[in-house]
């Protein structure tokens, strides 16, 4: 292929538009999940820690990062959304 000639999917990428551009949410979301359900665990570990004083007892940091895998995923999809919202008010990549 030349440069003037379009790629496999038929359209230039400078002629493509901004949102054809942004990462899948999917492969965003898989990127950002062992950073969000880090600061899940982070979360509910602190969490847990500041209920104490309302009378609950503390989380243990194992348990806290066992309730922070599937809570994760949902933090993740919000993150990856918000990620990508802010790449498309930039321009794109």
């Amino acid at each position: 292929m030349t440069a003037s000639s379009p790629t496999a999917g038929g359209v230039r990428p400078e002629d493509a538009e901004p949102s054809d551009r942004l990462p899948r949410l999917s492969r965003l979301g898989l990127l950002l999940y062992p950073f969000v359900t880090a600061a899940v665990a982070i979360n509910l570990f602190m969490l847990s820690l500041m209920g104490q004083s309302l009378g609950f007892a503390a989380l243990s940091p194992t348990a806290a990062l066992l309730w922070a895998l599937p809570l994760g995923l949902h933090a993740s999809v919000l993150a990856a959304r918000w990620v990508r919202s802010l790449l498309a008010e930039a321009g794109g990549l």
